[in-house]
């Protein structure tokens, strides 16, 4: 009897073993696929990049962000690079630059670009599968709103939108200019959106376009084009009415000199807001030309006063005196249509929306 006794406790120890064994492999075999926040930003961040794209006179165009796919080649938005003359890319945190060679692939619709990159071993991101995402999924954004390199911001999928025949995730996870581009993780760290836009005048209304289309684009890849072939296009069926660079709403008209004094170098502009919502924090680059066409000098300039939706704000400025003289034709009089130089261009690079108590 008491031999029975001993096997049956053997046998109950040996049961609950083999659960506790069971138990460790299921719960283990989930959380080997689970990262920590830790884990995919440090993976991340290894293989996001700072895009800066510039003009045919090397002038800075727009900031973006990337991430690597394959072995030297960068996924972007479109948007980020067309109209661009070359660009360079950086990965966060390092300083080496990498000179961008060219374009393997582009989907205008859905504002994706394949990037090729020089001389570069930096690790790839995997593609998820976007089409298993749910709603309440927790998500990563990786990117350099307003060129912060390294941002790294926690949200949920808040929804999944219909865009044409296409589809867009609609995300609370923070999305600023120059997040455009980046890399939108979920919680086994794998790439299953690309952040693409932030719906004005909203609060975490922020959109990512599905990784299903940027592998469908990866297949396409082919020869090497240059950046000079790609340009502006008016309309993306996937953004809708979403919109492309935020700097189609707000513009710089009536650029003038000072007419009164042929020595002196100020200036004056009107910031026109298009939007029906307001805005601040708005910052531009002023470029100023010799005769020849030459940029000579810039000023970045930042306005962080409210501009009404609908609206104008005229601001003044002031560049050094030997700038207007490079870029001014001595003639005599002080008619305003003789004061001008003949080439100034200011580029509107962000701004914020903003709710306002103003009443506009």
């Amino acid at each position: 009897m008491q031999v029975k006794v001993i096997q049956m406790k053997q046998n109950s120890q040996m049961r609950f073993k083999f659960l506790c064994i069971m138990l460790f492999l299921i719960f283990g075999i989930t959380s080997a696929h689970a990262q920590t926040a830790q884990q995919i930003a440090k993976k991340a961040f290894d293989s996001t990049v700072l895009l800066v794209m510039e003009d045919v006179n090397g002038q800075p165009l727009s900031l973006g962000s990337g991430f690597f796919v394959r072995d030297g080649e960068i996924a972007s938005n479109l948007h980020v690079v067309e109209g661009a003359a070359r660009g360079y890319a950086k990965l966060v945190g390092q300083k080496r630059k990498y000179d961008i060679e060219g374009i393997t692939a582009v989907d205008p619709d859905r504002d994706l670009v394949i990037l090729k990159i020089s001389d570069s071993a930096a690790p790839i991101l995997a593609l998820g599968d976007s089409d298993t995402v749910q709603v309440g999924e927790t998500i990563y954004a990786v990117g350099n709103p307003k060129g912060l390199e390294g941002t790294f911001s926690q949200g949920i999928v808040s929804s999944i939108r219909d865009a044409g025949s296409d589809k867009l995730l609609q995300i609370t996870a923070a999305i600023s200019p120059g997040s455009s581009g980046g890399p939108v993780l979920n919680e086994k760290g794998k790439v299953i959106g690309v952040s693409v836009a932030t719906f004005r005048g909203g609060q975490n209304l922020n959109f990512a376009i599905p990784s299903i289309y940027l592998k469908s684009l990866l297949g396409k890849a082919g020869f090497l084009k240059p950046l000079t072939q790609t340009k502006p296009t008016k309309q993306r069926s996937i953004l809708s009415d979403l919109g492309g660079k935020s700097t189609e709403a707000v513009v710089v008209e009536n650029l003038v000199w000072d007419n009164k004094f042929f020595i002196g170098g100020d200036y004056s502009y009107t910031i026109k807001n298009k939007l029906r919502e307001p805005v601040k924090g708005i910052v531009g680059i002023l470029i100023f030309y010799d005769l020849k066409g030459n940029p000579i000098d810039f000023q970045m300039i930042s306005y962080e006063n409210i501009v009404p939706g609908g609206f104008g704000k005229r601001v003044n400025g002031r560049v050094d005196e030997s700038v207007k003289r490079l870029s001014t034709r001595p003639r005599p009089g002080y008619d305003n249509s003789h004061d001008r130089p003949d080439k100034i261009e200011y580029r509107i690079l962000f701004f914020d929306v903003v709710e306002s108590d103003l009443g506009f």
